[in-house]
């Protein structure tokens, strides 16, 4: 089932409930759950002025009527839907956005405006774009609609706006074309919208439809998403990686009988996300429900980059998504969740911490196959919690048979083995058989100053637009409040560099003039490049041959270690030993992203002699 509509009737039974003051009522008893007041103050201001717009019109009686439309893959609702067809006989479903406001402004985002919500102004989807996802969702994942001779056609009505600017403006003119907006003074033009599609009613045939429409990713889809894997090397299956592959999918074939839960353990340049994405398209083209999910954007922002000339940004996002998505998903609405990075997943979602029960519990809820893609040691905040453990104990919470792989071989280029072992043994993180780099096919070198780091790695990026100067976030961000401020500055070498957080943000590892900016461990995780540039800050430093973890020295707005100093009053004992495991895996994370390189400036002296001995 597509989604659920709170309240359906034929338009002179709406009418009549409106007019008897009931509708809200009913949609209050069908939706089952508190109501806030400016909910239910929205509902009886804009469907009385929805009421007027299609009341005495040539709009017929049997025309049907949908209020409060949920979709359960984004936890919305589609506020109005009208159900009949035109003169032609071509079925047709108006899909209706209301809208309260009263003013906006214009903003230099694409298909954004600013209008006051809440308590405050804030940047949200201009109210054609939001029509026009929600009927581009309904295409792409309603079996009904994209199978029949269905269409949908989206539109916004805004009862109390009555400027004609800002909404209009040229810079929307095409989001207002694929979804018209109506003001104050436009209700006769709404009128004249509707009866254009709606001019025999169905008593809400088309709506049940829609209702009762399976959710399967439309071919489009999944042809689309096959294409970005098609012949691209990138993406190919080789050893142990085909073996996970095919026995997840396995996994997945047997989960109508029993919840599946898969955990895939593998370090850097397993292939975590290549098996990730296959899975992915090949689900889709089963026609399974499926997403990949990662708690951080950088993963999830390159591959909709890869594929934004071929699909709608609405059908991008809706393939790719945040961990804390599902915190209000009915049980099983998805066949399949692919969570890449996992071990980042946090206990809370939302900005603050403070919204949902558990990520893993609600991924694990919202499917009946979860695939949970995992390396604890790149666990980089306090908040990680990600752990096999953890995975293991909401599995048997949910009675779902658990599954666990292995992905050990490398498939990156040279020595990465050997570099890897050789990581972990200067960062102290374990001990291994590579104490030194000696007879370790790869390229790392220790700079003495920033600027002649930054120099070489621009002369890798000459030839592929694949390398890249990373640091530790140890340097406030100035530039995100004065773009132009210099964030990360060494003035005896010379060298200021911003942080790339401010323009590119997730997409700088694919932008060809973000190589004149600095990254971090938070766009840089979940992705790989040919050379990294690594600017360790003091938060790590060495002393008489040990590797010092220094919280203190992280800048303010750095949220992996916020909190420390408190936990450090209420559990001495045990924080130190997390605080170190955060920044040496932070460490650990940003050295290995390179597959042919990494290069190296500490800005403590005694760390750069203990890096170039170990070498």
């Amino acid at each position: 089932m597509n989604g659920r509509f709170f309240y359906i009737a034929d338009k002179s039974t709406f009418l009549r409930d409106l007019q008897a003051g009931i509708i809200e009522d009913k949609l209050v008893e069908a939706i089952g759950h508190r109501v806030s007041d400016s909910e239910r103050a929205s509902w009886n201001n804009s469907l009385m002025y929805f009421g007027m717009a299609i009341g005495p019109t040539s709009i017929p009686d049997d025309t049907g009527v949908a209020l409060e439309l949920n979709i359960p893959q984004t936890s919305k609702r589609i506020d109005v839907v009208l159900s009949g067809s035109n003169d032609e006989h071509q079925r047709n479903a108006v899909i209706i956005e209301l809208k309260q406001w009263s003013s906006a402004t214009s903003t230099s985002k694409d298909g954004i405006v600013n209008t006051m919500l809440g308590r405050g102004l804030r940047d949200v989807p201009h109210p054609s774009y939001q029509a026009w996802s929600y009927a581009s969702l309904l295409t792409d994942f309603n079996e009904a609609v994209y199978t029949s001779d269905i269409e949908l056609r989206p539109c916004a009505y805004l009862h109390n706006y009555g400027s004609t600017t800002c909404l209009w403006d040229e810079q929307y003119a095409d989001w207002v074309q694929k979804a018209p907006v109506f003001g104050k003074t436009g209700m006769q033009e709404l009128r004249d919208f509707i009866s254009k599609f709606i001019r025999i009613g169905d008593s809400g045939n088309l709506i049940l439809e829609i209702h009762n429409g399976r959710i399967r990713p439309s071919k489009h889809l999944a042809d689309k998403v096959a294409s970005l894997l098609d012949g691209n090397p990138e993406f190919v299956l080789v050893d142990d990686q085909k073996v996970a592959f095919e026995t997840i999918r396995h996994r997945a074939s047997v989960a109508e009988d029993r919840k599946q839960v898969v955990i895939v353990e593998g370090g850097p340049g397993t292939g975590k996300s290549v098996v990730a994405i296959n899975l992915l398209a090949s689900f889709l083209s089963d026609g399974r429900f499926a997403s990949y999910v990662s708690k951080n954007a950088a993963p999830r922002e390159v591959y909709a980059a890869r594929l934004a000339n071929t699909l709608r940004r609405t059908s991008i996002n809706n393939l790719f998504l945040n961990s804390g998505k599902f915190m209000n998903t009915a049980p099983d609405t998805y066949n399949v969740l692919l969570v890449d990075e996992a071990h980042r997943l946090n206990e809370k979602s939302g900005f603050y911490r403070n919204q949902g029960e558990h990520q893993v519990k609600e991924i694990i809820s919202a499917t009946r196959t979860s695939v949970f893609f995992v390396d604890e040691d790149q666990r980089v905040t306090l908040k990680d919690i990600g752990r096999k453990d953890v995975i293991r104990q909401f599995a048997t919470e949910f009675g779902a048979e658990v599954t666990e792989l292995e992905l050990s071989s490398q498939f990156r280029c040279n020595g990465q083995d050997g570099y890897l072992a050789w990581v972990d043994n200067v960062l102290q993180i374990r001990e291994t058989a590579n104490p030194t780099l000696a007879g370790i096919d790869f390229d790392f070198k220790v700079f003495a100053s920033p600027a002649e780091l930054f120099d070489a790695i621009k002369d890798k990026n000459e030839e592929t637009n694949k390398s890249r100067v990373v640091a530790g976030y140890c340097w406030p961000w100035r530039s995100r409040r004065d773009p132009s401020a210099f964030d990360i500055e060494f003035p005896s070498f010379g060298f200021r560099k911003q942080w790339n957080l401010t323009d590119d943000g997730m997409l700088w590892l694919i932008k060809p003039e973000s190589i004149d900016q600095i990254g971090c461990i938070h766009t840089c995780q979940g992705l790989e490049l040919e050379y990294v540039g690594v600017i360790i800050g003091d938060d790590l430093v060495v002393r008489n041959g040990q590797v010092v973890c220094q919280p203190d020295a992280r800048a303010s707005q750095d949220r992996s270690v916020f909190g420390w100093k408190k936990m450090m009053r209420e559990n001495p004992e045990e924080t130190p030993q997390l605080l170190d495991m955060v920044i040496k895996n932070t460490y650990r994370t940003l050295m290995t992203r390179g597959m042919k390189g990494c290069y190296v400036y500490s800005t403590d002296e005694e760390t750069q002699w203990y890096l170039r001995e170990r070498v």
